[in-house]
């Protein structure tokens, strides 16, 4: 869907345009799984585009309680915010036109193709290798399964394609990944995709999607397996650190939590904050879930 650009509102206003701005539906997202609806919203004379995803148009899961999606991507961002970083857009609980949902701030993707990053390569046929990294989505890529994942790319599984042959799935090697990547581990994921990641014109990476998240079981479900096994960078530990303290029993974000999440889910989360700090590593697939969603995108 095209957009208009939103105008720009001082950062330290954004949540308050979100909770307390006219929401004005403009346009459904069809390929969206869930309702999921683009608006303006209206504040004080300032205006913004977002994304509103009433509860009532959530699809229920095997697996997660119904009506619960938008209060975990409130959930992911509060989370986000704690840790320092600025991986999820603004997003906020409130009642819209159709009921309550979550709203989030509109991200304007820089105008680069998928994939500008990947080197030159035809995609792979079967029975032939690829002479380089062929893009299959944003900072995604496929390469020659035959040989290690070329540099700058970190290897995340082998991938069929078309004709029947196999390519090696790739992510980039990049420092706002690694940082999502460890987000992932925290909120226990279940669906990072390529397609929930969007690069802003300033080259800020961002995260969306973020629904299916908390559970109580270990559902981590992501393409960003290239760093599995190795040493959190510091600035990770030092955000954990962070957040650890943010979960105290009494502390602000712990109250905040309590009103999105079951307190079960509140202390899976910190336990899973724990257990990163304590291992200094990044995580490796569990084995009882599938790792890597599918399609990538």
């Amino acid at each position: 869907m095209t957009t208009a650009p939103a105008e720009p509102a001082p950062a330290g206003s954004v949540t308050a345009l979100l909770t307390g701005g006219e929401l004005t539906v403009r346009g459904r997202i069809a390929e969206a799984s869930n309702a999921v609806l683009h608006c303006t919203v209206v504040h004080q004379g300032r205006t913004a585009a977002c994304v509103y995803k009433p509860v009532a148009g959530e699809q229920p899961l095997w697996d997660f309680p119904d009506g619960t999606l938008a209060q975990r991507e409130v959930a992911a961002y509060e989370v986000c915010a704690a840790l320092g970083w600025e991986l999820i857009p603004p997003t906020v609980l409130r009642e819209g036109p159709y009921g309550p949902g979550m709203v989030q701030l509109w991200i304007d993707q820089a105008d680069e193709e998928p994939g500008e990053r990947a080197e030159p390569g035809g995609a792979p046929e079967a029975g032939e290798n690829a002479s380089g990294p062929v893009p299959v989505g944003h900072l995604l890529a496929l390469a020659d399964a035959e040989r290690p994942a070329p540099e700058g790319w970190r290897a995340i599984g082998l991938a069929e394609v078309p004709g029947g042959g196999t390519a090696l799935l790739v992510h980039a090697d990049d420092a706002r990944l690694r940082r999502l990547a460890v987000l992932d581990a925290v909120i226990n994921n279940s669906d990072r995709k390529g397609g929930h990641l969007l690069t802003s014109a300033d080259g800020r990476l961002h995260g969306i999607d973020h629904g299916v998240t908390f559970h109580t079981e270990d559902k981590l479900r992501t393409l960003l397996w290239g760093w599995a096994g190795e040493p959190l960078p510091k600035e990770a530990v030092t955000a954990l650190g962070r957040l650890a303290t943010a979960l105290g029993e009494d502390a602000p974000l712990t109250t905040r939590l309590a009103a999105l999440l079951t307190p079960a889910e509140v202390a899976a989360l910190r336990d899973r904050v724990a257990a990163l700090l304590a291992s200094g590593t990044h995580p490796v697939p569990g084995g009882e879930w599938p790792a890597i969603p599918w399609p990538p995108v």
